[in-house]
């Protein structure tokens, strides 16, 4: 006791169906390929095929001061950008701050990781890193700063220890260290 509207619905939707299979192309060929590929195959030849070293860009080459100047604003303005949609995005600070140092722009370097400590003070990578910029560009007294201000916040962090005691014990400071 179908109702007839009911019937003619669905006859309808299946001649819908037909008709949209019917501008699908036909197979005419239905013999299998002469040389059978497994998907373990494709996917080998696509690893062969890779190139071994990933895609650098060329480097940019800068003629005058004033150019380096503009593209200096470019990625600041990018950055800032970037910061300013997501404040918490500790991966973007650090970028940040490597590109200041790259520039060798040291105080905006730390501006920036001082920043970022103001957003996040617990994140222990961020601590590492700022140390580490310091100490790679032999600053000792800022680096002293931050490894003592970084082990009064997070005393418990044995990394921080570590390296600090490290640093300390590498400039010959055993007495330091000891303290």
């Amino acid at each position: 006791p179908k109702s007839t509207a009911t019937v003619r619905a669905r006859r309808s939707r299946a001649a819908e169906k037909m008709s949209a299979m019917s501008n699908m192309p036909k197979v005419t060929n239905k013999q299998p390929a002469p040389m059978q590929i497994t998907a373990e195959q494709i996917l080998r030849e696509a690893r062969e095929r890779q190139e071994d070293e990933p895609y650098t860009a060329p480097a940019q080459k800068v003629m005058d001061p004033e150019e380096l100047a503009v593209y200096r604003m470019k990625e600041r303005k990018q950055y800032e950008d970037r910061l300013r949609m997501n404040r918490n995005a500790m991966g973007a600070w650090i970028k940040y701050a490597a590109f200041e140092e790259a520039q060798r722009d040291f105080e905006r370097a730390r501006s920036v990781y001082e920043r970022a400590i103001d957003v996040d003070h617990r994140n222990s990578a961020l601590w590492l890193k700022y140390a580490e910029m310091e100490m790679r560009n032999r600053h000792i007294n800022a680096a002293r700063n931050v490894w003592d201000r970084a082990v009064t916040l997070m005393p418990r962090m044995d990394q921080f220890w570590f390296k600090y005691i490290y640093m300390e014990e590498m400039l010959g400071n055993v007495a330091g260290a000891r303290a």
